[in-house]
């Protein structure tokens, strides 16, 4: 079957859905939203630190956001685009908040804000520790509520449609490679197969997430498996920085959950969690002055030392020492999660080790989010926007995803 509309979006997660929703609001057309299994299991849902965004401007400023995503990718980022995110950011919160997403607030009424390793201030707005969930959470409602986005469920996108396929040869030196939408693998119906549908659009956006599932221990979703990426590089689009892939420093150590391992938040080393060997023995002094609160690349790296040094299989990361009801409150899916283990976090160590964790690089786009392919876009982390360089700063990526959407 052939299907026409004049926005084919080709992913469900933050990036995906805030584009669908901006779009639709503004009137621009008919929008198809495309999704490989069911909108609640977006790469999405599993991100649980938050959101960074410069809200408190009696201590913080866009200066020190800008700085603190430029250090963590090691100078290697794109300026502009850094400047885009951070000083947009604000205003995408006020975004999502409309959208019916909810954030943690103080008595007062002001955010209550974390504060990440690379962070130099207090930014992070959160939903107790599943930020990540309730984003899904809202903006799937918002999606679902929307009479103008066509939501595709359990639809597979296996390859975008370009002059290659009207016989044309197409190659990496090609100049004005078009895409005219993608093949679509439908789920199969009752007495039928599968088929293999045809989506015609004006515009096709890829927010098809990141490739984590590939390695051996992921905080992604099994679904985290590159599709997009492998997509555009197979119809000779740019791609780049793939080598630049963040391994989270902790995520909960247990064999049987390996994709997606248990992610144990950036924010609770924020909130005072100190890295430690299974004996007690303190060692991030020996690598970085920010100890456990140092970028992820840092830590990660220190981390997989000291288990080499050691012969360990894992660390630990120790909040003992903190007030045992502020740590439930500030932490309940993990103190739970854990407690199904036999770890009670309020006083025993819980065991961490890195997995891989988010693909810095990918479908080259602009500060418009336009890739190397005409009337191709791609948004969140399928696409590298040159904000993150060779590391991630902590909660920039939902952020960016909104803000280029």
């Amino acid at each position: 079957m052939v299907y026409k509309y004049d926005f084919l979006i080709i992913g469900a997660g933050v990036a995906g859905m805030s584009y669908a929703l901006k779009v639709a609001r503004e009137k621009k057309g008919t929008v198809c939203l495309i999704c490989k299994t069911s909108l609640e299991e977006a790469n999405t849902s599993f991100a649980q630190g938050g959101v960074a965004s410069v809200t408190n401007l009696a201590v913080d400023n866009f200066d020190k956001h800008i700085e603190d995503t430029m250090v963590a990718g090691d100078y290697i980022s794109d300026r502009q685009a850094v400047e885009q995110v951070v000083r947009c950011a604000p205003a995408q919160i006020r975004e999502l908040v409309g959208w019916g997403v909810n954030f943690d607030k103080k008595g007062d009424g002001q955010f209550d804000l974390h504060r990440e390793g690379g962070h130099s201030e207090f930014r992070i707005l959160h939903h107790a520790d599943d930020t990540g969930a309730e984003i899904q959470r809202g903006l799937m409602e918002a999606v679902r509520a929307c009479p103008d986005i066509t939501v595709k469920e359990h639809h597979f996108a296996v390859e975008i449609i370009t002059q290659h396929h009207l016989g044309v040869r197409v190659t990496r030196r090609s100049p004005h490679i078009q895409c005219y939408g993608a093949y679509v693998l439908a789920p199969s119906e009752a007495g039928g197969g599968a088929r293999v549908d045809t989506y015609l659009a004006k515009i096709t956006v890829m927010c098809t997430g990141g490739c984590g599932a590939v390695y051996l221990t992921t905080s992604n979703p099994v679904i985290a498996t590159g599709d997009g990426i492998a997509m555009v590089y197979r119809a000779k689009g740019t791609v780049q920085d793939m080598e630049f892939v963040q391994f989270h420093p902790t995520v909960l150590h247990n064999p049987k959950e390996t994709h997606p391992a248990y992610l144990i938040t950036e924010a609770m080393r924020g909130y005072g969690g100190i890295l430690k060997l299974p004996n007690g023995q303190t060692f991030m002094e020996k690598y970085d002055e920010r100890l456990s609160l140092a970028p992820r690349d840092i830590v990660a790296r220190a981390i997989d030392k000291e288990m080499k040094i050691h012969g360990l299989d894992h660390v630990c990361l120790d909040v003992t020492h903190k007030d045992a009801a502020e740590t439930r409150r500030h932490f309940p899916n993990i103190y739970q999660k854990c407690l199904s283990m036999g770890i009670d976090i309020t006083t025993d160590y819980i065991p961490v080790r890195p997995a891989a964790h988010y693909l810095c690089g990918g479908i080259k786009v602009d500060l418009n989010g336009q890739s190397s392919i005409e009337r191709l876009y791609a948004l969140g982390e399928c696409a590298c926007t040159g904000l993150h360089g060779g590391n991630r700063l902590a909660s920039n990526s939902l952020i960016e995803a909104v803000v280029y959407a």
